[in-house]
């Protein structure tokens, strides 16, 4: 008989819920204890399809994703979370055993909020996931040189005019509308946008997104402050 998809906390019945996704019970039951410590509700996932069933049952606040699940992948959960209207705005934050360069850029660019290496310390973990959180929390619309950007729906119009955006290039947008003017290394805004370092992923990867934001909206709205980096043009 499958083990049940959910197992609720104990403690902190008031707090945000958040999905812990890992097919090792030692790993599910650690971070479980921590978060709930924490005020946090907890609900758990052994694998991919329960997890799939749990997000699509349950009104959760944030996903905690291993990688390395049996069956359903962990890859394969955030794409069909980021291709489908249930779980395209949902915080995800991916856990692996493995620290290789190529799987931390293809967990970040399918939309993970944050990425984290096994091992790791539950108190790191619980940080990020305020983090997170704190960067998730909606914000009222900004509307900018014809440009209006919805945070609780996560829409971007441009002269009344829907665009589509990816997670990763919606959040970078949404970044630098917050802070009109002000101009950002490729450094900062992996730090601030993507919860990463150069020394983990490639500055080239701000350099991309920022093209194809272009692309999109026209070259005026995102500007390159030469030898420094962006800033929006309100």
């Amino acid at each position: 008989m499958d083990a049940p998809a959910t197992l609720p906390g104990k403690r902190g019945a008031t707090g945000r819920l958040v999905l812990v996704v890992d097919d090792d019970p030692r790993v599910r039951t650690v971070v479980t204890w921590q978060l709930e410590a924490e005020g946090f509700r907890v609900a758990e996932a052994p694998d991919g399809r329960r997890a799939l069933e749990t997000i699509g049952r349950e009104q959760l606040d944030l996903v905690i994703l291993d990688l390395a699940l049996p069956g359903v992948g962990g890859l394969d959960v955030l794409r069909r979370l980021r291709s489908g209207e249930r779980g395209a705005a949902l915080p995800v934050i991916v856990l692996s055993g493995r620290s290789g360069e190529t799987d931390r850029i293809v967990g970040l660019d399918l939309g993970a909020d944050d990425y984290l290496v096994k091992p790791f310390s539950p108190g790191e973990l619980v940080a990020r996931v305020r983090s997170v959180l704190r960067r998730a929390a909606p914000a009222p619309p900004v509307t900018a040189a014809g440009l209006r950007i919805d945070h609780a729906a996560r829409e971007v119009f441009l002269d009344g005019r829907e665009i589509t955006t990816t997670a990763k290039e919606f959040d970078l947008l949404a970044f630098l509308s917050a802070h009109p003017r002000q101009v950002f290394t490729r450094a900062q805004l992996l730090e601030s946008v993507w919860a990463s370092a150069a020394e983990w992923q490639s500055e080239a990867t701000v350099t991309e997104h920022v093209h194809r934001l272009r692309q999109k909206l026209g070259p005026g709205l995102v500007r390159t402050v030469r030898g420094v980096g962006y800033r929006l043009e309100p």
